[in-house]
């Protein structure tokens, strides 16, 4: 059904999409419509997507294009902005004050998204002292996280030999959100790539602990500085 996942929720989802880094850039001239890739990342069929897509567009939240790719409406951006900062700020939240791991407190920020309202959400971050990123390296600020987009690159573009330090870190994927804190693979970390085969679907990176050898998948969803 297309009410699994809320309005808020296929905005955030199509925000990604409107600025996308890594794994949310289409690829290729064969990419998949719009619905398709909104309902592989929220779980749900093509067809509930395509239904919420609709919504979308007759609530003015989003516009068709001239490929008729969807487009953020400005009501329709800002609000998802404002959910995006949110979702963010609740991370936050539960790490520094709660005491969960980065991987629990996403899958937390999820349930709580409705729990708290934009004046309380304002409160938290008064409180936490105005935090500048998520937990997963993600900035609080969307206008600063676009403008960063162009310093960064997936892991997975960069070739042997190249150092660089881990910024971001995709969460559109849980499992795999999961291995990367288990690998010590998290903001801040600086790593060297000594192969990189994405034929073989394999890199090898080294870090101050040693070496790893790292899916393409993975490698795609580290964002990272060059050095």
């Amino acid at each position: 059904m297309a009410e699994r996942h809320s309005v808020d929720e296929y905005l955030e989802t199509i925000y990604f999409l409107a600025f996308p880094i890594g794994e949310y850039t289409p690829k290729g001239a064969g990419s998949p419509p719009l619905a398709s890739r909104v309902a592989e990342m929220l779980g749900v069929s093509r067809a509930s997507a395509g239904e919420m897509l609709k919504r979308l567009e007759a609530e003015g939240l989003i516009e068709r294009g001239a490929k008729k790719e969807a487009l953020l409406t400005t009501t329709g951006r800002a609000r998802a902005e404002r959910v995006v900062r949110k979702h963010r700020i609740i991370e936050r939240l539960l790490t520094d004050f709660m005491g969960y791991t980065g991987y629990e407190s996403h899958e937390r920020a999820d349930a709580l998204g409705d729990t708290f309202t934009d004046e309380m959400v304002e409160r938290i971050d008064e409180k936490l002292g105005h935090p500048q990123r998520c937990p997963h390296g993600w900035p609080v600020d969307p206008e600063f996280e676009q403008k960063e987009n162009a310093e960064l690159a997936p892991l997975a573009t960069l070739r042997a030999g190249e150092r660089a330090t881990i910024v971001r870190l995709a969460e559109h994927d849980g499992d795999l959100l999961h291995w990367f804190y288990d690998q010590g693979l998290v903001p801040g970390r600086e790593l060297e790539v000594r192969r990189a085969d994405s034929a073989a679907d394999q890199f090898t990176v080294t870090t101050d602990d040693g070496e790893r050898a790292i899916s393409e998948k993975a490698a795609a969803g580290l964002f990272v500085r060059p050095a």
